[in-house]
């Protein structure tokens, strides 16, 4: 009897995971292997980005608006969405938003670029479920822009804080999985025992959705990834100081982030995502089957998901050297 009633919960389970996945096969319109593969192929030439970022969540987000702003060669950015957070530097989400918003509208004016059609508000909450999109201007920017997109000239989204925005444009228009390839930074490593990290954890509903829905993928991983993305106070100022208004103000906010600088360094993790796209060398990945999220932040395994692309290392010194130059060289 006690076999029997193991073998009947074991199935049912096994009945719950095989129709979510059927469900969430039913709900979005699936690439082909192939044809996510050939997205999943790093870049080529110049492509379009749009870059969706919490940024006045830290001070990385600005480095790394600023580094695909002046990373002409390799990306045109056709847009800038504000991401919600929530931490000690914002009371909501929406707040969180709206700083970032301004945030934005700073970096932009020092680059004297106009923010007008440029820069959009994004969500004022989080997901409340994974069926119900936060719309906002970012979402709706989103949906209308990959529009002009297709599977052979794809429109590039960066993201680098709770992915909210992007995971709303999915739900208010599944077909634009076909046109957009997402480069997020969130999460850990695959054999990390959790995925408490900031991005990830704020929206469980967004992060479950963008593994969930077949997009083509590249998660740009933090822990243990990201993390040699280091530098200092000294570096900074070497390469920074006196170098005009927006240097400058790299320089102060990096500085004023801690009082004591003594055996200090600091991660910039957002730069990872445009780094990625000018050099993908820089940022070896691989192709794995996208994992399940759980509701405990961790991963499991299935080998009939679909496909998607991951970090496992990173080559730190070329990436701030070529930050640095761009910076220098503005």
């Amino acid at each position: 009897m006690k076999n029997i009633k193991i073998i009947t919960s074991c199935c049912f389970i096994f009945l719950l995971l095989f129709g979510s996945l059927c469900t969430s096969a039913q709900k979005y319109k699936f690439l082909s292997d192939a044809e996510r593969l050939q997205l999943l192929e790093p870049p080529q030439g110049k492509v379009d980005i749009v870059f969706d970022t919490d940024t006045y969540n830290e001070i990385d987000d600005q480095f790394a608006l600023v580094y695909a702003l002046l990373s002409k060669e390799k990306m045109n950015v056709k847009a800038v969405y504000a991401a919600p957070f929530l931490n000690n530097r914002s009371t909501s989400a929406g707040e969180g938003m709206e700083l970032s918003y301004n945030e934005i509208l700073r970096i932009l004016k020092m680059m004297n670029l106009s923010y007008e059609g440029f820069a959009f508000k994004g969500s004022r909450h989080f997901l409340a479920d994974g069926e119900t999109p936060q719309e906002s201007e970012a979402a709706k920017h989103l949906v209308t822009l990959a529009a002009n997109y297709d599977k052979d000239n794809p429109l590039y989204v960066l993201s680098v804080g709770a992915i909210t925005n992007v995971a709303s444009a999915i739900l208010m228009d599944p077909g634009i999985t076909e046109r957009i390839v997402v480069v997020w930074l969130g999460g850990n490593g695959p054999h990390w025992p959790h995925n408490y990290e900031f991005n990830f954890k704020q929206d469980l509903h967004a992060s479950r959705l963008i593994f969930d829905s077949g997009v083509p993928f590249v998660q740009i991983t933090c822990t243990p990834v990201t993390t040699h993305l280091h530098t200092t106070v000294p570096e900074m100022e070497k390469n920074l100081a006196g170098k005009g208004e927006l240097a400058e103000y790299l320089l102060k906010i990096f500085k004023d982030y801690r009082k004591d600088h003594f055996g200090w360094s600091k991660v910039l993790w957002d730069i990872s995502t445009i780094a990625w796209v000018v050099n993908n060398e820089w940022i070896p990945t691989y192709i794995q089957h996208a994992p399940i999220i759980t509701d405990n932040y961790t991963y499991s395994s299935d080998p009939r998901r679909h496909l998607m692309r991951s970090a496992y290392f990173i080559h730190r010194d070329p990436i701030f050297r070529d930050l640095f130059t761009k910076i220098n060289h503005k």
